[in-house]
C-alpha cells in the first residue's frame, strides 16, 4: 500500500473510531501542542483527554472515580515530587501494581518525566524480582503494600514507594502522599521519552524485559481498530493484568478513545460480569483462561446481569480453544476477537466473529501494515499450508529484548521477529497455530503437538484445565502425559483417569493419546493466563536433559 493510501485509510478508521472528531480551535491547538511536546506517550493521551473532556470519567476502581483532569493534576504532582525525589529523565522505575489507579498514575508520571517503567509481574517469586531488577537496574520500585514481603533485596538502595495499601504502609511514602505535596503544574517535557519496558512470561525461562520504542505514527492503532470495533468515550472492562501486554495494550488504547476504564485489582469471573453491566461497558478485555472461568458460572449465573451494551470480548495471551469459542459465543453472541502477538512484537494477527466462525481455531488474519510469514530451520520461507516458525513484521515500533542483544539477533530473519511458535499459514491467509516449539513432544521420532491434545481434554465435562507434556521414556525418548485440574465436583482418581483416556481414544491418534494422568487442584498458570508448563514437566527431568 502505498503511503498515499495507508495516511487515507489511517484517517478513516481514526474517524470512525472517534478519535479523530470535531473539537473547539482552542482546545485544538492546545492537544496538538501537547502532542508535540510530549510525542505519543502516555503523558500527551492524558493531557490531551484533559484538554478535551476534563470532566469526564477517566478511571473507576474500588476507590470510586477519577476523571481526566483530575488524572493529568495527579500525575503531574507525582512526577514533581518524583523528581524532587531524584528521579529523573532516562531513570528507571520498577513498578509492581495490579489494576488500579496508582498503576495509571505513575506510568503517566513516569511518561512525564521521561523516566523508564519497567512493569513487574505480580505473580513473581522473590528471586525472581531480584533477579530482574539486577538486571534491569532501576532507580526506585513502586509496589503495591501485599508485595511487600517479596521486594526484599531487590529494594536495598532503592526508593521505594507504595501504590495501594489497605492499612499503615510502613515507612515508605505512598503515591497519594507525593501526589499531595506534589506541585500540579504542568511538567517540563524531556529531551526524549522514557521506555516502556514489559517483561515476557517466563513461562520457559528467566523473564526477559521486551523494550518497544514509541510508534511514529498512529498506523498501529488504527490497523488494530479496523479490525476491533472500539469506539471514542466508550466503557472498557480490563480484567487482563495492566502489567503485561495484553492489558496494556487496552490501557494505551483507552487513552486514544479517551475511554472510561473499569479496574478491578484481583480477577473474579461474577464480579468481573457485574461491573461490565454496572457500568454498561461495550468491552471487555480478559484472557481466555478468564473467559473460561466466566463461562463457568453457567447460565443462571450470567442471567443476572444485563450485559446488552457489550460489543466486543477482546481475548489475548494465550491460546483460544475452538470449544471455549463456541461455548462462549453461545452464551454472548458473535463478540469475541481473538488477537495473538507477544509481549515482544505487540499483535501478529486478528481473528473476528466472522472469522472464528469461517475458520474455527485459527488465530486470524495480518491486519494492515502487519506482514506474518513461516520459516523453516534453515531459514528457507515456506508457502501456504506448509509447517514452520512463525515470524512477524509489524509497525508497533522497533524491539529489542533490554540488555540482552544476542538473543534479539537470534529471534530474527531480517525485519521479521520470532517468539518460537510453530503453525501454518492456509490459502486464505489464515494463521492457524500449532504450539510453542519448546514444548513439542518428540516421541518415537514423531512431531506431537501439546495444545491439539489439550484442545480435546478441554472437551471432555470433568475437565476444567488441561496441560500435556513430554516426560523422559527409554525407548521413545518422550511419552505423553497429560495433567488435568478436575471440573468442580468431579473426583480426582484411578476412574476419572480411564474416562479421560477413553475420551481421547477416539478422537486421537494412538500415538499422541497421553499414557497416564496427574491431577492437580489448580493449573499453574500466570496472572495473565500463560500456563507454567515447565513447573509440571520439570520434575520428571531432573538431573537429564530434553533434547528440545
Amino acid at each position: 500500500m502505498d503511503p498515499i493510501t495507508r495516511r487515507l485509510h489511517t484517517a478513516k478508521t481514526l474517524v470512525d473510531a472517534g478519535i479523530i472528531r470535531p473539537v473547539r480551535p482552542d482546545k485544538l491547538l492546545r492537544i496538538g501542542m501537547a502532542l508535540y511536546r510530549f510525542g505519543p506517550t502516555p503523558a500527551a493521551g492524558y493531557s490531551s483527554a484533559a484538554i478535551r473532556n476534563p470532566h469526564d470519567v477517566a478511571i473507576v476502581d474500588e476507590l470510586g472515580t477519577v476523571t481526566f483532569e483530575e488524572v493529568h493534576l495527579r500525575t503531574n504532582a507525582l512526577a514533581h515530587a518524583l523528581s524532587d525525589a531524584g528521579i529523573g529523565e532516562g531513570d528507571g522505575v520498577a513498578i509492581m501494581c495490579r489494576n488500579h489507579r496508582g498503576f495509571v498514575d505513575v506510568t503517566v508520571a513516569c511518561s512525564k518525566l521521561g523516566a523508564h517503567a519497567l512493569y513487574l509481574n505480580t505473580a513473581f517469586a522473590g528471586p525472581q524480582i531480584e533477579d530482574v531488577v539486577q538486571r534491569e537496574g532501576p532507580r526506585a520500585i513502586v509496589f503495591d503494600e501485599e508485595f511487600r514481603g517479596l521486594i526484599g533485596k531487590a529494594g536495598v538502595r532503592r526508593k521505594r514507594f507504595v501504590a495501594w495499601h489497605d492499612e499503615e504502609s510502613g515507612d515508605d511514602p505512598t503515591l497519594d502522599e507525593l501526589i499531595a505535596a506534589g506541585d500540579p503544574d504542568d511538567v517540563v517535557p524531556p529531551a526524549e521519552p522514557g521506555r516502556v519496558v514489559i517483561l515476557t512470561s517466563g513461562t520457559t525461562g528467566t523473564p526477559k524485559g521486551a523494550s518497544r520504542s514509541q510508534p511514529e505514527t498512529l498506523d498501529p492503532a488504527a490497523a488494530l481498530l479496523s479490525r476491533i470495533p472500539l469506539r471514542s468515550r466508550e466503557t472498557t472492562m480490563i480484567a487482563a493484568p495492566l502489567f503485561h501486554s495484553w492489558g496494556f495494550a487496552h490501557f494505551t488504547l483507552g487513552m486514544a478513545l479517551t475511554s472510561t476504564l473499569v479496574l478491578k485489582r484481583k480477577f473474579d469471573p461474577e464480579a468481573t460480569l457485574s461491573l461490565t453491566a454496572q457500568h454498561q461497558a461495550t468491552a471487555l478485555a480478559v484472557v481466555p483462561v478468564m473467559l473460561q472461568r466466566i463461562v463457568e458460572l453457567g447460565p443462571e449465573v450470567i442471567g443476572r446481569y444485563d450485559l446488552s451494551a457489550l460489543r466486543v470480548i477482546a481475548l489475548s495471551g494465550s491460546a483460544l480453544s475452538p470449544s471455549l469459542t463456541e461455548k462462549a459465543r453461545e452464551v454472548f453472541g458473535d463478540v469475541l476477537y481473538n488477537l495473538y502477538g507477544s509481549t515482544e512484537v505487540a499483535w501478529a494477527t486478528i481473528a473476528t466473529p466472522e472469522d472464528l466462525r469461517a475458520a474455527p481455531g485459527t488465530a486470524g488474519r495480518a491486519p494492515r501494515g502487519t506482514i506474518v510469514r513461516l520459516f523453516d530451520d534453515e531459514g528457507n520461507r515456506l508457502g501456504p499450508n506448509e509447517e514452520g516458525t512463525v515470524y512477524m513484521s509489524m509497525q508497533t515500533g522497533d524491539f529489542e529484548y533490554h540488555k540482552d542483544q544476542e538473543k534479539t539477533r537470534s529471534n530474527r530473519i531480517g525485519k521479521f521477529f520470532t517468539v518460537g511458535d510453530i503453525g501454518y499459514l492456509d490459502d486464505d491467509g489464515y494463521l492457524f497455530l500449532r504450539d510453542r516449539k519448546a514444548d513439542m513432544i518428540i516421541s518415537g521420532g514423531a512431531n506431537i503437538y501439546p495444545a491439539e491434545i489439550e484442545g480435546v481434554l478441554l472437551t471432555h465435562p470433568l475437565v476444567a484445565d488441561a496441560a500435556v507434556f513430554g516426560i523422559p521414556h527409554a525407548d521413545w525418548g518422550e511419552e505423553v502425559k497429560a495433567a488435568v485440574e478436575p471440573a468442580p465436583g468431579a473426583e480426582a482418581g484411578e476412574e476419572l483417569a480411564h474416562q479421560i483416556l477413553d475420551h481421547c481414544a477416539g478422537r486421537l491418534a494412538r500415538f499422541k493419546i497421553p499414557k497416564s494422568v496427574d491431577f492437580v487442584a489448580e493449573m499453574p498458570r500466570d496472572p495473565n493466563g500463560k500456563l507454567y508448563k515447565r513447573k509440571l514437566r520439570d520434575p520428571y527431568w531432573a538431573g537429564r536433559e530434553r533434547a528440545i
